[in-house]
């Protein structure tokens, strides 16, 4: 299912709710200043709650900002095994300082 939206969210077989909020979260995205009420018409209309919405928004606005940071700063994306490793820490002691 994630391999789906990742390659088209549009043909993905993801249910209406979702397929309304990513367009949503692709325009916020692309043309945040071309977003209105109008936009957010059909994520409601879909059944998506406005705390859901928010929730969606937050979410999208922190990764941008984190993407543009890395992206500005030519932060290296780990490879498969290096995620791996690091998994499997993260499955061991959590999150604390070592």
């Amino acid at each position: 299912m994630v391999q789906a939206v990742l390659d088209d969210w549009r043909t993905a077989p993801v249910d209406a709710a979702t397929r309304a909020t990513l367009g949503f979260l692709e325009r916020l995205t692309r043309v945040p200043d071309e977003l209105g009420p109008e936009d957010v018409a059909p994520v409601r209309a879909a059944g998506v709650s406005d705390e859901a919405i928010a929730d969606a928004i937050h979410v999208c606005a922190l990764f941008n900002v984190i993407d543009r940071v890395a992206d500005a700063l030519g932060f290296a994306v780990p490879t498969a095994e290096e995620f791996a490793r690091g998994a499997r820490v993260l499955l061991t002691v959590g999150y604390r300082v070592l």
